[in-house]
């Protein structure tokens, strides 16, 4: 613990901080000049924000729907969003609200957008593309992905109020992601402070900072109660120190109901009874890869989600999932399709909503918050004794980002691991994807435990990476293999090419072991196979995930399977594959 503190006082002192005062003096000047501009769904509903419409919203009783658009271009994504509103037209239902599921390099600034590899998602070149976000259709805008977070934090946002966005984010993002082949967290943090400062300037006006906790350590933690301290010092951070209004959202890593439904309960609490969320992603982890089987999957977690807006209004959107999304980006006629769906499952909910017993939600909500509020307020007693300066936004952040999830949790909510809770505290509650993840090592032991797989890959020595943030199926690799017997180095999510091969060179490993899924499987197998080409070094690599690429010209990324397969590299598109895989990139190798 001496060691950790003298550490963070380290860092403060290498990085060179500026103060928050004076990333926030920057802020109200830039923000002095901002116009927040109308979108079309502004005027059609007669509001001056999106926050002014969510509690209207609260206030009338109307239910909120979100549907996710990520096609691979924006003139492709305008036309989606205009096709999604003429079929909400024509089917007599409202479509609140869109998030723009952007590429990655967006978060770059803009002279370094060009150099990363291409992901899934549109990419805005112009500003008149940016202006052309709000203007689409009358469906309201959010971009709660690689805006605020990353280092062009101030650039995009400005952009994005300009064309009449008002929730904007991610919060949550700024901990656990990292822009494509960046490397300065203290420029990131300035920049995600400074932007801050501005959604915080112009509150008034009606902007919302976005925060989906279960994109950034959220995911990562064991106890639900480490996410509910977490969420507990986003608020602090963004509302106490910076001025600004926090829309939290949760769900996608959420399976059981009395969670789903607890959260909202918890997330009230946690702002006071004055809870403006942004949307309740739908259940991610429970997909099935027969899309059918995820219409019942759908149907219960909206059900739980809308009878619990209806007992606690919080403005929170709710977010039917297509069903083919647990297989690939769906299609605009898929997303309509469960857009529709969630309409009929709303009937529903109305019908059973004052018939349902919300005892068990509350009393998780009850719990996590009590747990959390001490968790929240010992890690602040924490920093402040390490020599952060706990009102300065900018060196919380920094510090917070350095430190990572393990070392947060398993210093502030031991346990989360050991099972044994303080007196008056409840026990740890799991969150559901690692209970998932656990069941999935559960199911595969006993085959990467058999002496067939053995004789393949023990004394191997592994390196595991993802592409993206995709954390969790490196989880389950990560696992299976020292099952198997393997040394295994992970160094986890989003790694850069440089980065994967450097780690695979210090580490004296034989293979690598890649897990993608965003759409650049192609250009990074290239660019890894390129990086050790010029480091003059070889590794066998094996690949897994969603093996596709995007296109300049196509909406849906293509499989690129055998286009890896001609480059020499390993396949692996089901679990049973991975051994032999491994063996006989090795057997070549030798």
């Amino acid at each position: 613990m001496i060691e950790q503190r003298r550490n963070i006082k380290d860092l403060l002192s290498s990085a060179k901080l500026p103060k928050m005062e004076a990333v926030l003096c920057e802020s109200k000047e830039i923000a002095s000049s901002i116009k927040i501009g109308r979108s079309m769904f502004m005027n059609k509903y007669d509001v001056s924000s999106e926050l002014e419409y969510k509690r209207r919203s609260i206030k009338n009783g109307h239910i909120m729907y979100h549907a996710h658009i990520g096609m691979n271009t924006w003139a492709e994504t305008a036309s989606a969003l205009e096709k999604l509103y003429d079929f909400a037209e024509d089917n007599s239902f409202v479509m609140d609200r869109a998030g723009i599921c952007l590429d990655r390099r967006m978060s770059l600034p803009k002279d370094f957008r060009k150099l990363a590899p291409q992901e899934s998602g549109p990419y805005l070149e112009t500003d008149e593309d940016w202006m052309q976000v709000a203007q689409a259709a009358p469906i309201q805008p959010h971009m709660g992905d690689f805006i605020i977070g990353f280092p062009a934090s101030t650039e995009n946002t400005i952009l994005a109020l300009q064309s009449g966005v008002t929730t904007i984010g991610n919060l949550s993002q700024f901990f656990a992601h990292e822009a494509p082949m960046w490397k300065r967290k203290d420029l990131t943090t300035i920049e995600t402070v400074k932007a801050i400062g501005i959604m915080g300037c112009l509150r008034e006006k009606g902007t919302l900072m976005h925060s989906y906790l279960d994109d950034g350590f959220g995911a990562l933690f064991l106890d639900c109660s480490t996410n509910a301290a977490w969420a507990y010092l986003e608020k602090y951070i963004v509302e106490d120190l910076l001025g600004a209004k926090l829309a939290h959202c949760v769900g996608g890593l959420v399976s059981d109901p009395i969670k789903r439904s607890g959260w909202v309960f918890a997330l009230d609490n946690i702002h006071n009874h004055d809870c403006v969320g942004s949307m309740f992603y739908g259940d991610t982890i429970s997909s099935d890869n027969d899309p059918e089987k995820n219409r019942a999957l759908t149907a219960e977690y909206l059900l739980w989600d809308i009878m619990t807006q209806i007992q606690c209004p919080t403005g929170h959107a709710v977010l039917p999932v297509p069903f083919t999304e647990a297989q690939r980006a769906p299609s605009l006629e898929e997303i309509c399709e469960v857009q529709l769906w969630g309409r009929d499952i709303e009937k529903i909910a109305r019908r059973m909503q004052p018939h349902v017993d919300f005892s068990e939600p509350k009393k998780f909500a009850g719990a996590v918050c009590k747990k959390g509020k001490r968790i929240f307020n010992d890690a602040l007693s924490y920093l402040e004794e390490s020599g952060v300066d706990i009102k300065d936004a900018v060196q919380i952040l920094y510090i917070l980002k350095s430190l990572g999830p393990r070392f947060f949790e398993d210093t502030f909510n031991p346990s989360a691991k050991s099972g044994i809770a303080d007196e008056g505290e409840s026990l740890s509650i799991p969150n559901d994807i690692f209970t998932k993840t656990l069941e999935q090592v559960d199911i595969w032991t006993p085959y990467f435990n058999s002496n067939e797989v053995k004789e393949k890959l023990t004394g191997r020595r592994v390196l595991l990476a993802s592409t993206d943030v995709h954390e969790h199926g490196l989880l389950l690799i990560d696992k299976l293999l020292n099952q198997a017997g393997c040394v295994v180095v992970n160094i986890g999510a989003e790694r850069n090419p440089d980065e994967v091969v450097i780690a695979a060179v210090e580490s004296k490993v034989e293979i690598i072991f890649i897990s993608t899924h965003n759409g650049m499987a192609l250009e990074y197998a290239r660019n890894t196979l390129d990086e050790m080409e010029e480091q003059n070094v070889s590794f066998p690599i094996c690949m897994g995930g969603v093996l596709n690429q995007n296109t300049e010209e196509g909406t849906v990324p293509i499989d690129v399977t055998s286009d890896l397969g001609k480059m020499g590299i390993g396949i692996v598109t089901d679990l049973t594959l991975l051994p032999e895989c491994a063996d006989s990139l090795l057997a070549s190798k030798e």
